[in-house]
């Protein structure tokens, strides 16, 4: 159970804080973007395209293994089914490109991450201790709040970029916080 348990925390940890580095080093090669004013999926169509969609589907890919491996020590059904759920919306948001011809899909996927992170970083304080517990419930509302603004078109000053970033960073925080507690947890 303990090796199970490193596994998917290790998988959830690597796969999110790769994601994070590679968010940056796509913002650092993409001239001229603009955080506050261009979506993050930008990233995914310009000069950083490679590294932005290969490194979400591999975040994607390995959050699925992880949550394979959770499920099998933790028989959490509704949990496992909403953070996988969230993973595959990662992997779609990386395959299906906010180009013309496949944006429809695009928002689909990244709205399943968005929401179902959210949830899912909720939902964990049932999985966690205090006080990353009370951190989860924090960082999941916050993300969904912002999800809701950046919907709505409010973006509170901050640009759609802005705004979105504090959608998305919430929940990658919250899943390197997850997979932290996963990997310093022992046999029970």
């Amino acid at each position: 159970m303990e090796f199970k348990t490193k596994l998917s925390g290790s998988l959830l940890f690597i796969g999110s804080t790769q994601f994070i580095l590679c968010i940056i080093l796509s913002e650092a090669l993409y001239p001229g973007y603009n955080t506050s004013t261009q979506a993050i999926s930008i990233l995914g169509v310009g000069p950083s395209a490679i590294l932005f969609n290969s490194s979400i589907i591999l975040m994607g890919i390995m959050g699925l293994i992880g949550v394979y491996f959770f499920h099998q020590v933790y028989i959490s059904n509704l949990f496992s089914i909403l953070l996988g759920l969230a993973y595959i919306g990662a992997i779609g948001a990386g395959i299906f490109t906010a180009t013309l011809a496949t944006a429809d899909l695009h928002v689909i996927f990244s709205y399943m991450a968005f929401v179902f992170g959210g949830i899912t970083a909720i939902m964990s304080y049932k999985q966690q201790e205090k006080p990353m517990s009370y951190f989860s419930v924090i960082l999941g509302s916050f993300s969904l709040l912002a999800l809701l603004f950046f919907t709505s078109g409010n973006f509170l000053g901050l640009g759609l970029g802005g705004i979105e970033r504090m959608a998305a960073y919430p929940i990658l925080l919250w899943l390197v916080g997850f997979a932290s507690q996963l990997l310093s947890k022992s046999e029970r």
